[in-house]
């Protein structure tokens, strides 16, 4: 008897692991083919990507509804609700337009926000090509206005170049164009903000850095050390003053270091267009400031966090966030797929780990 026992439960328990091998399995395969059906429906290309507005007032709407209510005695919430559908009514009675009949606009001020996370290469600057591209086929001169989320410390010359010339679009459209710095806007990240009518910052944010740097390693001494060639054939005088395998000479160093010192010319120069009344002098050296200090110096127009800018905004403006969505491949989304499974289950055995040694002690 304990031997059929053990031959039930040895079944029984096989029986059990197959049949959660299969539900895994199928499921698998289903999500597999669900994607692969979703990507071939789909007529973007991998790479494309799509605008995305969010209309913050109405954000802000519905987290102060949820705290009322949660805040507020039931007929004192009920009343105020009540009063707040018939004035949002009232209003979108007023805007209504015929059939037939022009759009009317009301007249009232439009915010449109759109963020740039700056790295080295100023990679976001495609994002922000495409943001300001759609923004200004409907952003009216003069009236409306554009409010840039910008963090950056800068990085190369010609990529922050081309970042501040897209704001200058907005600048150029007569549009009022406001950034907001948070955290940091230095070298290439003040080149861009300099471009706007107004600049805000908090009050530890960083600021400045008008300055030029270049930093190249050099393992000539290395290389020589053990008997290893390294040849550098050029056409053209200056066609490469420093190398990083090469020999570097006097020569070739003090050309390099005249043209960080006319890029750092330009840069003044650009600085200098964008804001006149900065004394370039005092700012110029490639210092830092904090928001603060910025203030006082004449880097940043006002003291204030990017959230309390745009609080206060939709008060009186209808604000809206406008991203750039790129569309991700196949490919993209199952590795996605994957690292979430993956971190999952590392949190999972991390968490039983945990418990296990809390067990223990």
């Amino acid at each position: 008897k304990m031997w059929e026992l053990s031959v039930y439960d040895f079944f029984s328990e096989y029986g059990i692991f197959l049949a959660k091998t299969v539900t895994l399995v199928v499921l698998f395969v289903g999500s597999l083919l669900a994607i692969i059906v979703a990507a071939s429906q789909n007529k973007k290309k991998p790479g494309e990507g799509e605008i995305e507005i969010e209309h913050l007032n109405e954000k802000l709407a519905h987290t102060t509804q949820g705290i009322k209510e949660a805040v507020f005695e039931k007929s004192l919430f009920e009343h105020e609700a009540k009063a707040e559908k018939k004035a949002e009514k009232e209003k979108h009675k007023a805007a209504k337009h015929k059939k037939g009949q022009p759009y009317h606009d009301d007249g009232r001020k439009r915010m449109f926000v759109l963020n740039f996370d700056g790295d080295i290469r100023a990679s976001d600057v495609a994002s922000l090509r495409e943001t300001i591209s759609a923004v200004l086929t409907i952003a009216r001169p003069e009236q409306d206005e554009i409010v840039v989320k910008l963090e950056s410390g800068g990085g190369m010359v010609h990529s922050y170049g081309l970042a501040a010339s897209q704001l200058q679009r907005i600048t150029s459209k007569q549009i009022n164009l406001t950034i907001c710095v948070d955290e940091v806007a230095a070298s290439g990240g003040y080149m861009m903000a300099c471009t706007a009518n107004k600049i805000l910052a908090a009050p530890f944010a960083i600021v400045g850095s008008i300055g030029v740097v270049a930093q190249i390693p050099n393992f000539h001494r290395l290389l020589k050390k053990n008997d290893i060639d390294f040849e550098v054939l050029t056409a053209g005088e200056y066609k490469r003053t420093m190398t990083v395998f090469g020999e570097n000479t006097e020569e070739g160093r003090k050309k390099f270091v005249h043209d960080l010192n006319e890029t750092h010319d330009l840069f003044k120069d650009y600085i200098h267009q964008q804001r006149p009344e900065l004394d370039l002098s005092e700012v110029a050296n490639g210092d830092v400031w904090y928001g603060v200090q910025a203030m006082d110096l004449g880097l940043i127009d006002g003291i204030k966090t990017s959230d309390e800018y745009l609080l206060d905004a939709c008060d009186e403006s209808d604000v809206y966030l406008v991203t750039y969505e790129i569309k991700t491949g196949l490919m993209d989304k199952l590795g996605e797929m994957v690292s979430v499974a993956a971190e999952k289950t590392t949190d999972r055995f991390l968490t039983r780990a945990r418990r296990a040694e809390i067990e223990r002690s």
